[in-house]
């Protein structure tokens, strides 16, 4: 199966999981949660794209720069005051992010075409900054007060997978071969990845800043080039690598602050 089709199956098992098991994510379909949904499912095929054009480490460490426009993003929405040591953190993000642009890499087999990989990724970070806002706005917003806040979030998140499958349907089929790790894999992703992931997400980042939130996880990205070197045998640029170590450890500077 192509990465299409594995996006796409992915997210469907994904947004069949959250209907069924969670009772909130079948209420307040309202206008909102399709806004914040429709920023996640871009999120989702953006990153899917830059993972076939450029390697999956810079895909991840540049979508990693969601924090950056979180920024601009935090006041303007939710009214959250940004602090001095905020924006500190994310000119340091704004440096790691100079190092993949002003590199040149050469192409890989798993990585064609890097430079237009970068730009999906980089823009899969925007896509997310808005996402990470949008949940925390929701979760703070409820549509009316008869109706519980922990709602649209969760009807955010199908409703962005719903959209992700419909996005990747017609790269999807038709389904030349599909064999038992193929569906045990999409099955893995769809429960565990997508699902339990964005639960935990959306509930926690209620309680979080977006800011904050935002630095929290780029932990995820700190062990991706060692995993894709040992399985696919990449090789990010020098500069790439460089890049990475200043957003993760602007990351871990930021998640030990107060």
């Amino acid at each position: 199966m192509n990465n299409w089709q594995v996006a796409g199956f992915r997210s469907l098992v994904a947004a069949i999981v959250i209907l069924l098991l969670m009772p909130s994510a079948r209420r307040n379909w309202t206008w909102r949660a399709a806004a914040v949904g429709l920023a996640y499912a871009l999120t989702l095929v953006l990153f899917v794209t830059a993972n076939k054009l450029t390697t999956s480490a810079n895909a991840i460490f540049l979508q990693s720069t969601a924090p950056l426009y979180l920024l601009v993003l935090s006041p303007l929405i939710l009214k959250e005051r940004v602090r001095a040591v905020d924006v500190l953190v994310m000119a340091v993000v704004a440096c790691g992010l100079a190092c993949f642009l002003i590199g040149r890499e050469p192409a890989w087999i798993t990585a064609p075409r890097p430079f237009e990989g970068n730009l999906a990724a980089l823009l899969s970070g925007l896509t997310y900054a808005f996402t990470i806002t949008g949940l925390r706005w929701l979760g703070s917003r409820p549509d009316s007060p008869s109706r519980s806040r922990e709602a649209s979030p969760m009807a955010t998140v199908a409703l962005g997978n719903i959209l992700a499958f419909l996005i990747c349907l017609p790269a999807a089929f038709p389904v030349n071969r599909a064999g038992p790790v193929d569906i045990a894999a999409i099955l893995y992703l769809g429960v565990i990845q997508i699902s339990l992931a964005y639960f935990l997400l959306s509930a926690g980042v209620r309680f979080v800043p977006a800011v904050g939130a935002g630095t929290l996880l780029l932990i995820e990205p700190a062990l991706n080039p060692v995993w894709t070197w040992l399985l696919h045998g990449e090789r990010p640029g020098s500069l790439a690598i460089c890049g990475g170590a200043l957003i993760l450890l602007a990351s871990a500077v930021r998640a030990r602050l107060p």
